[in-house]
């Protein structure tokens, strides 16, 4: 039978968390999805962990060390999936009981939107709940007011990448994940996505997305020029698509959180003068700083790295 969903799990040396994302997705208890691990690892150990579930799963690895970054393993997933809808799981994150029937509820109600969206906990190394990242949408069973995704995206990336799940054709259309985005391809994507058709947002929390120190973010971000010059470049490429009347003020609000974006991890890199830095970027929004503080979520995403002893 045709699935109805296809998530694709991009892997490299997944041994120590995959396991555990693996449990999660056999807890569902969920038929008619497949999983298609692309593992580009040097080794056979992700591949052997990954084929113990395959009794268990609709589980499917495709062994391509040629595919050096997430971004060429998500798109190629995404090429081979069966299903119309797709969705992504890093090899350190979860889905929370329930997900799986969830989300068969919403594509059947809404299957023409483009993207389905929810919360996402936070867990640290451990798999310990320490946080909620939500986004600044309303909620509901209903396609998002045209255009609104896009003015608070571009703000700042609000969506933690296990959450969403996206129409095939409307990933393929819009170009799928740029390879030249480390940091921000998911952004990116998103982005493009809020341009093509409509997304809905639940309230709903279904996913875990992991934070460590060994994630590519925290990896990546110690090189700060490259770190910036991967949110400049997505900021840059979406700019014009904003309304002309709102254009100014949504990018205001872009250009300080690129700042506390690069203060923040430089102070996760032991930089106390950064902490002060990231401050007063905010104070400089004067009367938009509640606006900031609701479109970037700042406070959802900052707390559980303090908590996890990634800040400071």
């Amino acid at each position: 039978m045709k699935p109805w969903l296809t998530v694709v799990i991009p892997v490299h040396d997944g041994e120590r968390w995959l396991g555990e994302t693996f449990d999660s997705l056999v807890a569902q208890s969920s038929s008619g999805i497949e999983y298609l691990v692309v593992d580009s690892s040097p080794g056979d150990g992700t591949a052997r962990l990954s084929s113990s579930y395959s009794d268990r799963l609709d589980l499917h690895i495709l062994r391509r060390p040629d595919l050096g970054h997430w971004r060429a393993k998500t798109n190629f997933g995404f090429a081979q999936a069966r299903a119309e809808h797709v969705a992504m799981l890093h090899q350190d994150d979860i889905w929370l009981p329930g997900r799986a029937a969830h989300l068969k509820a919403w594509l059947a109600d809404t299957p023409q939107a483009a993207m389905h969206l929810h919360p996402s906990q936070v867990i640290d190394a451990s798999g310990r709940a320490i946080g909620i990242w939500r986004s600044p949408l309303p909620s509901g069973n209903a396609p998002l007011e045209p255009g609104l995704l896009l003015r608070k995206l571009m703000v700042q990336n609000f969506i933690a990448v296990p959450a969403p799940v996206i129409r095939r054709d409307a990933f393929m259309a819009v170009g799928g994940i740029r390879d030249d985005l480390w940091y921000t391809g998911d952004w990116d994507l998103y982005l493009k996505i809020a341009r093509h058709g409509d997304t809905v947002y639940h309230a709903d929390v279904l996913t875990g997305f992991r934070v460590h120190g060994q994630s590519m973010t925290v990896s990546g971000s110690r090189d700060a020029a490259d770190f910036e010059a991967q949110m400049r470049i997505v900021l840059a490429a979406h700019a014009d698509f904003l309304p002309a009347a709102a254009r100014a003020g949504i990018l205001r609000k872009a250009e300080a959180s690129i700042r506390v974006n690069t203060g923040l991890a430089a102070a996760s890199r032991g930089s106390a003068s950064a902490l002060l830095r990231t401050f007063l970027a905010i104070l400089s929004l004067g009367p938009h700083l509640p606006s900031f503080l609701h479109d970037t979520r700042l406070i959802d995403r900052v707390l559980p790295r303090l908590r996890a002893g990634l800040i400071g």
